[in-house]
C-alpha cells in the first residue's frame, strides 16, 4: 500500500559493504524533525539475512529503491529525495535515468554520478562471487579513514557485508539526459569541492559527470569517506536543508 503525503521523502543509501545500519546516527538527529519522513535502506545484495544476496545485481538495487519510492507515496507531484554515499552511486545513477520525475534533489555524500558505461570492477574474474571488506591499511590508501573512532572502525569490521560480483561488474547504462537536470547537492568531504570542480573540468573519469549537471550545489564537510559516523549531525543539517530546498 502507498502513503501519500505533503511531508517529503527521504531514501539514504550508503556505499559498499554497508546498510542501512550505517545511518543510524544520522538518522537520530534527521528524526528530530517531525517534518520529514526518512528512510535508511538496505540494498539488495547487502543483507547478510539474504541466503541470495550473492547473485543480486544492480538491476536489483534499483527495484528495491523503486519499491521503497512506491510504499512512501513518491510521484511525481511528490518527489523524494535521494541521498547517496560513495558507491551507492551505481543504482542511484541507474534511478535517475530511469526516473529523473521522481527526484526531487539527489545529494552525492562523497560521491557523484557515474557516467554511461561504467563498471566498478571491469576486471573482476566471472568465479569471484563477491568481494569483502579489505583491510582497513588498503582502504586508507583508497579512502580517507579521519575522524572516525576505534569502535566505528570495529562496527564497520563487524557489520560489512561482502559486495556480490554480479553488482560491481554489471555495467551502467545510461541513457537519458534528463538524470542531468535533476537539483544535485555534492556534500564533498574527503575531496575539497573546489579539487572536485578541477578534476570534473579536467575529464576525471570519476568526477566527468559532475561538469555535466545542469543544477548543482556544492558544499564542503571536510572529514574523511565516511561522514555519517565522523560528522552525522552535519551531515543530518545538510541533507535537512538539500531537502527543504525548493528550486
Amino acid at each position: 500500500m502507498t502513503r501519500t503525503t505533503d511531508t517529503p521523502a527521504i531514501v539514504l543509501i550508503a556505499g559498499h559493504w554497508l546498510g542501512g545500519w550505517a545511518w543510524d546516527e544520522v538518522l537520530h538527529h534527521l528524526n528530530a524533525a517531525e517534518d520529514l519522513r526518512t528512510v535508511a535502506l538496505t540494498l539488495p545484495g547487502l543483507d547478510d539475512s539474504d541466503p541470495e544476496r550473492a547473485s543480486r545485481t544492480l538491476d536489483d538495487q534499483v527495484a528495491a529503491i523503486l519499491d521503497v519510492f512506491s510504499r512512501l507515496g513518491v510521484s511525481k507531484d511528490q518527489p523524494a529525495t535521494l541521498v547517496a554515499h560513495s558507491g551507492a552511486n551505481f543504482p542511484v545513477s541507474l534511478v535517475l535515468d530511469r526516473h529523473p520525475e521522481l527526484v526531487h534533489r539527489v545529494v552525492w555524500v562523497d560521491s557523484g554520478p557515474v557516467a554511461d558505461g561504467s563498471v566498478f570492477a571491469p576486471d573482476l574474474p566471472d568465479e569471484v562471487t563477491e568481494l569483502p571488506l579489505p583491510p582497513f591499511e588498503v582502504i586508507g590508501q583508497q579512502a580517507s579513514l579521519e575522524g572516525l573512532s576505534d569502535a566505528a572502525l570495529e562496527r564497520f569490521r563487524a557489520r560489512a557485508v561482502p559486495m556480490p560480483g554480479p553488482v560491481v561488474r554489471q555495467r551502467a547504462a545510461l541513457t537519458n539526459d534528463a538524470r542531468r537536470e535533476v537539483a544535485t547537492t555534492l556534500v564533498c568531504c574527503s575531496i575539497p569541492s573546489t579539487q572536485v570542480r578541477e578534476l570534473a573540468a579536467a575529464g576525471h573519469p570519476m568526477f566527468a559527470e559532475v561538469a555535466n549537471l545542469a543544477r548543482l550545489d556544492v558544499v564542503d564537510l571536510p572529514t574523511g569517506h565516511w561522514p555519517m559516523w565522523s560528522r552525522p549531525g552535519d551531515l543530518a543539517e545538510l541533507i535537512r536543508s538539500a531537502a527543504a530546498q525548493t528550486d
